[in-house]
């Protein structure tokens, strides 16, 4: 039996954020499944806009939804209709106020969700996978990851039995909580039948704020 943890869920409150951020006590089941209702919408209505995050913040009756995106024009469309199309959407769906900003990803080779669509992409328009993988994981080392490690899982080129492939550039400390890792998995539909792929980016470490230098002869004197 493996025992794999998320990378993501092992540093939360360390290095990474949680992407819904509200607190319920009687109507928490209500809550959660608008979060789910939100993010299937929003996926659904800009399936190629480069989506790698939904976060949803709430304050009494009103819901404030960041997207981040590598395509933010796609998003916002022409004088922002499409935003407000999908506002509109969202506001019908779920029945409260809703707030919606648009983030723009500055480095998309750097997302591991985005690196992944694409690799999943790629495969299901029958480019080969080895050069996807290599392609997409040197281009995030290009950019300035410390680390890249791409698995694909499944009946990869149409072969009788399914194998994993795995793909790898730098370290991925997995261990190491300070380690800002971003992780992604992604289905790939082909015609014969579903691939994995999942990727890990290392981006270095995130490091505690170091003690000012004011509280140390103190520590000092207590020491003593």
């Amino acid at each position: 039996m493996g025992r794999k943890v998320h990378p993501i869920g092992f540093r939360l409150g360390i290095v990474h954020d949680w992407e819904s951020k509200w607190y319920a006590e009687r109507n928490y089941t209500e809550q959660l499944h608008e979060d789910l209702t939100i993010r299937r919408l929003i996926n659904d209505e800009l399936t190629r806009a480069g989506i790698s995050r939904i976060e949803i913040e709430r304050a009494a009756n009103r819901i404030e939804v960041t997207i981040h995106t590598s395509k933010p024009g796609i998003v916002i469309g022409k004088q922002g209709a499409n935003v407000e199309r999908i506002r509109q959407l969202i506001e019908q769906q779920v029945g409260k106020k809703v707030h919606l900003k648009i983030e723009e990803i500055k480095d998309p080779e750097l997302d591991a969700r985005l690196i992944a669509e694409s690799i999943a992409e790629q495969i299901s328009r029958r480019v080969s996978f080895r050069r996807a993988m290599k392609h997409a994981a040197t281009q995030a080392m290009r950019k300035g990851a410390k680390g890249v490690k791409i698995r694909l899982s499944g009946r990869l080129g149409g072969a009788e039995m399914a194998r994993t492939v795995t793909e790898m550039m730098g370290r991925v400390p997995l261990h190491t909580i300070r380690a800002d890792i971003d992780f992604a998995v992604v289905h790939a539909h082909t015609t014969y039948g579903r691939i994995g792929v999942k990727v890990w980016v290392y981006r270095g470490d995130v490091m505690p704020e170091a003690r000012s230098g004011a509280e140390l002869p103190e520590l000092a004197a207590t020491a003593e």
